[in-house]
């Protein structure tokens, strides 16, 4: 039988700087060897859970706490951080967060560094576990030139180096490309099975984490545990619904379209559900869901790159002689996988980098050689990493830091900012330390701050990483909003059903070229470019050609319009 290394036994903690407890008479058991996945939405309670079983709480996060917290039968209150450490390895939500070494190597060697491991088994296995995450190219790399879904890879590659009993991983899919974490989520698995070790995943993905195998999934509400089961059961029960928390798409159509879904169809997987019997209750669905008028518009061209080439180092070209045009009023995703050039792409379009070569004109003048000051009046830039763009204390302040630089009157800032932070759901916490939000959180602040501005231009590199589907849906409709006011919107995501539901046009980029600019729906039903890309097909489309659908991307379509409507009751 097998015993429980982790052990909650009424457990509340509440953070000093705060009045009501943020884990709640907290009771759960986790068994050697488990794979658990841990769910919420933000502000739930679920990067503090994940705290206090590696020891930031109450070691780095200072604060109250009541009842028991048992790993590995030693009560943690009773020991110390370095000591929980070793028992407890933690791949953080923000990996910047946690490097040490200067470079890739650097900073995979430095647990075994610690450990005083010989040079020669040290090198061997930075050389195992840097091959696993396909970063064995770039050991000699400085961690500040990788892309955000690289710096993840070095980040899990530091964690797994370690022998460590139980593998804790915070959001680990936040900043990766499909493709890629979906081999994240296989590797987990990989070092699952040859290991036993136990693992923990806290992430909002829940379809992506399902592509692998998981015991049980917790749902986490308001600080409490509101859901302890199996997949299967989960997925069956009306649990994240009512958390607003998204379900496997295969499976919401299901419901959409009237089919009862039991555990025992076993619905975790697409490739295991048993659909036959309600085969003719989707398709009469697909066919009664209207058909989405065409609302494509093109109205003057607003922003231009002409053969702009940018490069980091000598060698080869970041971005290699790429031109596109964005017309004025477009809401456009940039997708591709990791290290392909996307955030680049924005740094050039904001000025934090100049190009090599190439024109870039903002209705129809070259702006190439502008300052960052001359182009952040009509551009606005929200960074992958809140914590890049965070320089104030308070969430006010922070928010309404920009209107107060160009020398707004107090009562303009103070209406611009109270409306754009009800919009992003940061109102009732406009008065907090941003030291007291999660990593979720501060990326709706600093999505606030640039949207207080109203710019003509707005970039967004992964707008939704990190956000429950509640806030997810808020900041996309108000991002929608603002492009039916004509604000001109770049997504730059690895999310493809934002992509799907909210950008008519998709640029996909690769080894810093364009492979495709079309629809969205034609992006991922072309097996081309999803390949070259790193891109994944929906699992509506996968549903759609179970049940025989000659039509899979009008299934796709018809779907996103019909959930775009439901939603918006919650408003």
């Amino acid at each position: 039988m097998k015993k429980p290394i982790i052990q909650f036994n009424q457990f509340t903690f509440k953070y000093r700087s705060q009045v009501e407890p943020t884990l709640k008479n907290i009771n759960l058991s986790v068994y050697e060897g488990e794979k658990i996945l841990i769910v919420g939405p933000s502000g739930s309670g679920k990067s503090t859970l994940a705290h206090c079983i590696n020891g930031l709480v109450p070691f780095s996060y200072k604060g109250e706490l009541e009842g028991s917290l048992r790993i590995k039968e030693q009560e943690t209150k009773e020991l110390d951080i370095f000591t929980v450490s070793k028992v407890v390895g933690t791949v953080l939500q923000d990996p910047d967060g946690q490097f040490i070494g200067l470079s890739v190597g650097e900073d995979i060697a430095f647990a075994l560094e610690n450990d005083g491991v010989l040079q020669p088994d040290m090198t061997k296995q930075v050389m195992d576990v840097s091959r696993l995450v396909d970063m064995e190219s770039k050991l000699d790399a400085s961690l500040h030139e990788l892309s955000g879904g690289q710096k993840q890879k070095v980040s899990l590659a530091g964690v797994m180096v370690d022998h460590v009993d139980i593998l804790l991983f915070d959001e680990p899919l936040a900043n990766l490309d499909p493709a890629t974490g979906k081999h994240a989520i296989s590797l987990i698995d990989q070092i699952k099975k040859e290991t036993n070790t136990t693992v923990l995943i806290i992430e909002h993905r829940l379809e992506d984490v399902l592509h692998g195998t998981v015991d049980r999934v917790i749902v986490m509400d308001e600080g409490q545990i509101v859901s302890d089961s199996t997949p299967d059961d989960l997925l069956a029960s009306p649990v994240l619904e009512s958390a607003h928390i998204r379900e496997p798409l295969y499976i919401k159509a299901m419901k959409y379209a009237g089919c009862k879904v039991t555990p025992a169809m076993q619905p975790a997987h697409l490739n295991t559900l048993q659909i036959d019997s309600w085969r003719k209750h989707l398709v009469q669905w697909f066919e009664a869901v209207k058909q989405p008028e065409d609302d494509t518009k093109k109205d003057a061209v607003v922003l231009e790159l002409d053969q702009i080439s940018f490069r980091y180092e000598k060698g080869k070209n970041t971005i290699d002689q790429l031109s596109f045009l964005v017309s004025k009023g477009e809401m456009i995703s940039i997708v591709g996988k990791n290290g392909a050039g996307k955030s680049t792409l924005s740094k050039l379009i904001c000025g934090f980098e100049k190009v090599h070569c190439g024109t870039i004109r903002l209705h129809g003048k070259d702006i190439t050689g502008d300052s960052i000051r001359q182009r952040a009046e009509r551009i606005g830039m929200v960074m992958q990493n809140p914590n890049h763009m965070i320089s104030k204390h308070m969430i006010y302040d922070e928010v309404a830091l920009g209107l107060v630089k160009r020398g707004f009157k107090q009562e303009e800032i103070k209406s611009r900012v109270d409306t754009t932070l009800r919009i992003c759901g940061l109102y009732p916490y406009r008065n907090w330390p941003i030291s007291a939000l999660s990593f979720g959180q501060k990326k709706r602040v600093t999505i606030a701050s640039v949207l207080a501005l109203n710019p003509d231009i707005l970039i967004l590199d992964e707008p939704t990483a990190g956000q429950d589907l509640r806030h997810y849906t808020e900041i996309m409709d108000f991002l929608l909003e603002l492009n039916r006011q004509g604000v001109t919107i770049l997504l730059i995501t690895h999310d493809m059903h934002l992509m799907l539901e909210y950008t008519p046009r998709a640029i996909v980029i690769a080894d810093g070229k364009i492979i495709a600019d079309k629809s969205a729906v034609e992006v991922l039903t072309d097996q081309t470019v999803i390949q070259s890309a790193n891109l994944k097909e929906t699992s509506l489309f996968g549903l759609a050609k179970r049940i025989g659908i000659e039509q899979p991307a009008q299934f796709v379509t018809r779907f996103i319009t019909h959930d775009r409507e439901v939603r918006k009751t919650w408003q």
